[in-house]
């Protein structure tokens, strides 16, 4: 039901995406493509006009889609981008927070002044939904689970202060000036095109390079939801007039040990994977996320979502995309 709800919803929109490029940002275009809606895909500009994951939508010749490069942070340049959209779903965020610890002015500026420039635009365009794509990494440590949405917010690094800061401004917009605003908040989104910056695609490219794994703390619990789910979910959110305001979790309500989550690789790989601590990868201890687990049941009642996909399957599928495009990774580096 959320899927034709959602493509119902979708048909004949148009839809600005910002962050488009990227791992949740090209499966979300092509989503909104298979549902009807023309796509302005804003990504950020590279010398080598490098569209990242949506290159290949662009040489299928999808008459829908509408790549610019731009930077979200520039007023004008968002206002005459965003004009005639409908729906904006903004993802432009650095993301990585181990580079947080080591360029925090970079990423200040770009998730919380980008979200500001970004809701602006929107507000002058006057569009009819805007979803703030949030992170669980603002809830930090569990301090009860499930983690709904009322749990405390805790700024264990840059990258989470900035993420709090940028949804409370997108809340502000709902609340000072009537703006149609929801935070979407994923939990660990995983799948094919994640680099191996991200824990279960770095555990892959190393397993396929050997039996040894080079890891952080591994006794950190996590709620793993599929790509596929997650843009699912973000859909059935903008589509939802009863998420108007409201901060929304996206989580499976399972989490797993990493730990374990390198067995369950191994397991799939046929091998016997031997974890030793690598200091670089190991955070501040003040900054380590020990647990996230999602109450995903605003989701579920307001928005029609619930995950389709298990952690097992979608292991199996990022597995292969990873094997697939070895080129992409370097297991011998710890990538920040």
């Amino acid at each position: 039901m959320a899927n034709e709800h959602i493509d119902q919803y979708f048909d004949g929109k148009r839809v600005f995406v910002t962050g488009a490029g990227g791992f949740i940002g090209s499966h979300l275009v092509e989503r909104l493509l298979a549902a009807g809606a023309t796509v302005t895909a804003l990504v950020r500009y590279n010398s080598k006009g490098d569209t990242g994951f949506l290159k290949g939508l662009i040489e299928d010749g999808t008459e829908r889609l509408t790549v610019k490069s731009g930077d979200v942070r520039d007023c004008d340049a968002m206002e005459q981008a965003m004009a005639g959209a409908q729906v904006v779903l903004h993802l432009a965020s650095i993301i990585s927070i181990p580079y947080s610890y080591e360029h925090p002015e970079e990423v200040v500026d770009i998730n919380v002044d980008g979200t500001f420039v970004a809701l602006n635009a929107a507000r002058q365009c006057g569009v009819e939904r805007f979803l703030q794509i949030s992170s669980s990494e603002v809830y930090g440590s569990a301090q009860y689970v499930p983690i709904n949405e009322i749990h405390p917010k805790q700024p264990q690094s840059v990258y989470s202060a900035t993420k709090i800061s940028a949804d409370a401004i997108a809340l502000s917009f709902f609340h000072s000036f009537g703006m149609p605003v929801t935070v979407c908040r994923p939990f660990n989104t995983f799948g094919p095109r994640q680099s191996d910056r991200a824990v279960i695609p770095a555990i892959i490219a190393q397993a396929l390079n050997g039996d040894a794994l080079r890891l952080g703390i591994v006794s950190s619990r996590r709620d793993f939801t599929f790509v596929r789910d997650t843009v699912e979910g973000m859909l059935a959110v903008a589509a939802s007039d009863a998420a108007n305001g409201r901060e929304i979790n996206l989580g499976t309500g399972k989490d797993v040990e990493i730990s374990e989550l390198a067995k369950m690789i191994g397991d799939l790989l046929g091998q016997n994977l031997e974890i030793t601590t690598d200091q670089d990868r190991v955070r501040p201890e003040t900054s380590e996320v020990t647990r996230l687990l999602a109450n995903n049941s605003l989701a579920r009642e307001l928005c029609g979502w619930a995950p389709q996909v298990s952690l097992e399957q979608g292991l199996k599928e990022t597995i292969e995309w990873v094997r697939n495009r070895r080129e992409l990774f370097h297991p011998e580096k710890y990538q920040i």
